[in-house]
């Protein structure tokens, strides 16, 4: 087989599949491949589509079968693509947001199809509709003062049954937990729907810290002030009621919010939580200012760790909106909408994967953007050349739609890499004759250098 172009292919890619097909059997790899880079190069979310925009050496029944009958497990790849975001790309402090969205469905027969209420509230957007709710558990990364949003696991929730939205943000808590058990910084970010005790407890029981948006009205109190009389002592101190936040010294500021510059104005204090049990947070009154000076609805923030000031509290909590634009891109982008499946674990499966092949494009875009600089020629009227996830996608579709990618498995050093370009005999061949690169599947080396990477051994 020959292949032109893949030399222009990030080596992190390479090492990146390779780092999370440790999760799967040894069997199930090359399959796995096949599909995750299928679905990295078509936007719709179909399985035949990702079997088409490759060229399989099996037929579509193998791949059917696998995703419903294979020995893998989803969860067992979202918490392997964890590692590999702490293993590649580090940071002094992580951030893990949760949020749940609707994927709308008009039959009732397809897994988890209920009738769910619209939060959002917009006006082109019934108040009701019918679709499949999914909890999404994501990792923000950042690279200067960009943010985006890797998708780690997302869980289905259940038509029926007692279980909420907080059991399930638990228990995708609970199984990306130990990834970050050496981790000292960890940080949930959730919005007002999950700022509930339940939750909070648990978290604070993993040594893990959690920033959200409350409601205005939220029973705070100052510190109590015991004066060592008789009777109990006082466990609250007084309330922090609009008065009183009114009173608090206000400070001005500009920052880089949520995509742009921005006068905040802002208060802040230590207090006791009500529905905390007491526990001690730091809260934020905060409020935007425009260029005509006209100021914002007052939101309120509370961070579980005190010892945060208030300019770190509402930075971290603007991380969270990064997970409305990893919602827009999976939904129209990476064919989240067209995850058809008739049952439960297949769904599971096939939206993990899909979650997969929109991750590693995303990081390469953010960290790796020497390295796909080849891939910019593809959008020439862009202004900024800004690299993305999708311009990622452009340049593998230019290199890898024709390509056999099941040979590029070596399943002896169980490593996924291209074949490498052989050394020419002579100068003067290399200036007459145009290079070609053969394929051999029982290559596992070349003579010429690799491309810069990021990590070269694990």
């Amino acid at each position: 087989m020959r292949n032109k172009g893949y030399c222009r292919i990030p080596r992190t890619l390479f090492e990146c599949i390779t780092f999370l097909a440790r999760a799967l059997p040894v069997r199930s790899v090359p399959t796995f491949i096949e599909l995750l880079i299928g679905a990295m190069l078509t936007q719709t979310g179909f399985v035949t589509e990702a079997w088409l925009a490759i060229n399989p050496l099996r037929s579509w029944t193998a791949y059917y079968k696998w995703l419903q009958e294979g020995k893998w497990s989803w969860v067992a790849l979202g918490v392997q693509l964890g590692k590999l975001v702490m293993t590649f790309f580090p940071q002094a402090v992580w951030f893990l947001i949760f949020d749940d969205t609707i994927i709308y469905r008009s039959s009732r027969k397809a897994p988890g199809s209920a009738i769910y209420h619209q939060h959002g509230n917009k006006s082109n957007r019934p108040q009701y509709a019918r679709g499949q709710c999914w909890v999404s558990m994501a990792l923000s990364i950042s690279s200067g003062i960009k943010h985006s949003a890797v998708p780690l696991l997302s869980r289905l929730m259940r038509s029926d049954g007692n279980t909420s939205k907080l059991d399930a943000t638990k228990t995708l808590l609970r199984v990306i937990a130990p990834v970050f058990a050496g981790c000292k910084r960890v940080f949930t970010l959730v919005d007002s729907w999950y700022m509930k005790w339940p939750y909070l407890s648990y978290v604070l029981d993993l040594n893990f810290q959690c920033i959200g948006q409350v409601r205005r009205d939220t029973a705070l109190y100052d510190l109590p002030i015991n004066t060592g009389g008789r009777g109990r002592p006082k466990k609250y101190g007084k309330k922090f009621t609009a008065e009183v936040v009114s009173s608090l010294p206000e400070q001005r500021q500009r920052v880089f919010l949520y995509g742009k510059w921005q006068w905040v104005r802002y208060r802040s204090a230590v207090c006791l939580a009500k529905f905390m049990r007491g526990h001690s947070v730091r809260a934020v009154w905060m409020q935007f200012e425009d260029e005509t000076g006209k100021l914002s609805k007052q939101r309120l923030i509370l961070s579980t760790s005190s010892a945060l000031c208030a300019e770190e509290i509402f930075s971290y909590y603007a991380r969270r909106w990064s997970i409305e634009d990893l919602f827009n891109q999976m939904k129209n982008r990476w064919g989240w909408r067209e995850t058809w499946q008739q049952s439960r674990q297949v769904l599971h499966r096939w939206t993990q994967i899909l979650s997969v092949a929109y991750a590693l494009p995303q990081l390469l875009a953010i960290y790796c953007g020497e390295q796909v600089e080849s891939f910019l020629f593809l959008t020439p009227w862009r202004k900024r050349n800004e690299i993305t996830a999708g311009r990622v996608r452009l340049g593998l579709q230019m290199i890898l739609g024709n390509v056999r990618i099941r040979d590029w498995w070596n399943s002896t050093s169980r490593k996924f890499q291209p074949p490498f370009q052989p050394e020419s005999r002579s100068d003067d061949e290399n200036s007459s004759k145009p290079q070609t690169f053969m394929m051999s599947k029982n290559s596992q080396a070349g003579n010429t250098r690799p491309p810069p990477t990021i990590m070269a051994d694990y």
